[in-house]
C-alpha cells in the first residue's frame, strides 16, 4: 500500500508528525511512504528511515503535482489540510485521502472568547486519528528526530569550557509574543551557574550577543553559526534544554532531552506542548501565566503584544525558571 503524507510547515509541526510516519511504515503490511514538504524543510526529514521517498514544493506547484501523479498513490494522508493540500487531492481525485481535523473553530472560540472546547488530547494523537481506519495505532515511543552523521557538531566548533556538559537555551522563536523579553533571558543565564549554548538562528544572532556579554567565558553564543540540524545535535548533546513554544523544543522532546519549556500568548492546551511518548510527564516542565484574561490571544503569535503589557511573559518568575532547571540538574 503506498502513502502520500503531507505536512508542508513548519519544524515542529513537522516533525510532530513522524509518529504517524513511522507506525505507518511498521503496522500497515508492505507499505510504502512517501512525504511532502516544503524545500526549505527537506532536512528534517531526508534521512528518516521510515520515508522512502521526499517530495518537495519549490519553484513550480505544477510540476509538483505532475511528479505526484506518476506516483499512483494508494492514500493521501493530509496533515496539513490547506488549500494547497485541498488542491492537490482535487488534482489526484482518484486517490483517497483523509485529513487531520485542525478544530479553527475551537481554536477561534479559545483565543476569542475564552472558552475551552478544545479536546483534550496531543495534537500527536489527533495525527494518529488519521490513520486509524487503516489498523494503525500509537505504538507510544515519541517523536522521531535523524541527525546526519555530516551535521554531528565537531567538539573543534565549540568552547573547551562547554564540552563536559551544558545547558542548551533556545532563545529564539518564530514569533516575539512566544519569546522571553531579552532582559529576562539576560537573569536567567546570569542566574544559572552551569555552562549555556545559546540556540537560535541568525535573526537571533544579536540578543545572543547581548546575552553573552553577561558572562562571556559561561555563555557561548552559537545563534545562527549553525544549521537546524547541527543546532539538533547540539541539544542532544546537552544536559537540560530551556525552550520556548518553538520547533527545537519538539526536537528536543524527539530527542528525550529534559526540558524546561516557557509559554507565552500561546498555552499548552492547544495540543503541542512538549510530547515523549509513554515518557511524557517525566521529562518536562510547563512555565506559564495561567488565568491571565488576554491569554491565549493568537493560536500563533505576533510580532508585538497586542495590549502592549506583554504580561504573558512579563509575568513570569525568572525564580521558576531557576528553580526548575535546577531541580532537573539534580535529578
Amino acid at each position: 500500500m503506498k502513502f502520500l503524507v503531507i505536512r508542508f510547515s513548519s519544524i515542529g509541526d513537522i516533525v510532530l508528525t513522524t509518529p504517524v510516519v513511522r507506525c505507518l511504515k511498521k503496522q500497515v503490511a508492505d507499505a510504502e511512504v512517501h512525504f511532502l514538504t516544503k524545500q526549505g524543510f527537506r532536512g528534517i526529514v531526508d534521512t528518516n528511515p521510515y520515508i522512502d521517498k521526499v517530495h518537495v514544493l519549490a519553484d513550480s506547484f505544477e510540476l509538483m503535482l505532475h511528479e505526484l501523479q506518476t506516483e499512483e498513490y494508494d492514500y493521501i494522508i493530509d496533515l496539513h489540510h490547506n488549500l494547497r493540500t485541498l488542491r492537490i487531492k482535487r488534482f489526484l481525485k482518484k486517490v483517497k485521502s483523509v485529513s487531520f481535523n485542525k478544530l479553527n473553530v475551537e481554536k477561534f472560540i479559545l483565543t476569542n472568547l475564552k472558552i475551552n472546547m478544545l479536546p483534550d488530547k496531543h495534537i500527536v494523537d489527533r495525527n494518529m486519528a488519521t490513520v486509524s481506519s487503516f489498523g494503525v495505532t500509537n505504538d507510544g515511543e515519541g517523536l522521531d528526530y535523524f541527525i546526519p552523521d555530516r551535521d554531528v557538531v565537531d567538539n573543534r566548533d565549540l568552547p573547551t569550557s562547554h564540552l563536559h556538559g551544558y545547558i542548551a537555551v533556545v532563545i529564539g522563536a518564530a514569533l516575539a509574543t512566544k519569546k522571553l523579553p531579552l532582559h529576562k533571558l539576560k537573569e536567567i543565564c546570569s542566574a544559572i551557574d552551569h555552562p549555556l549554548i545559546l540556540l537560535g538562528g541568525k535573526e537571533d544572532y544579536e540578543d545572543g550577543k547581548a546575552i553573552a556579554a553577561v558572562d562571556e567565558v559561561k555563555i557561548y553564543n552559537a545563534c545562527g553559526k549553525f544549521s537546524l540540524n547541527e543546532s539538533a545535535d547540539l541539544v542532544r548533546r546537552s544536559k537540560l534544554v530551556i525552550s520556548h513554544d518553538t520547533g527545537l523544543m519538539h526536537i528536543a522532546a524527539a530527542l528525550q532531552k529534559p526540558l524546561v519549556s516557557v509559554w507565552g500568548n500561546t498555552i499548552p492546551e492547544f495540543g503541542m506542548y512538549p510530547y515523549y511518548g509513554k515518557y511524557s510527564k517525566q521529562h518536562f516542565d510547563v512555565v506559564e501565566i495561567k488565568k491571565l484574561w488576554c491569554r491565549p490571544c493568537s493560536k500563533i503569535g505576533y510580532k508585538k503584544c497586542p495590549r502592549g503589557h506583554f504580561n504573558c511573559m512579563e509575568k513570569i518568575a525568572v525564580n521558576d525558571i531557576i528553580n526548575l532547571v535546577s531541580h532537573r540538574l539534580r535529578k
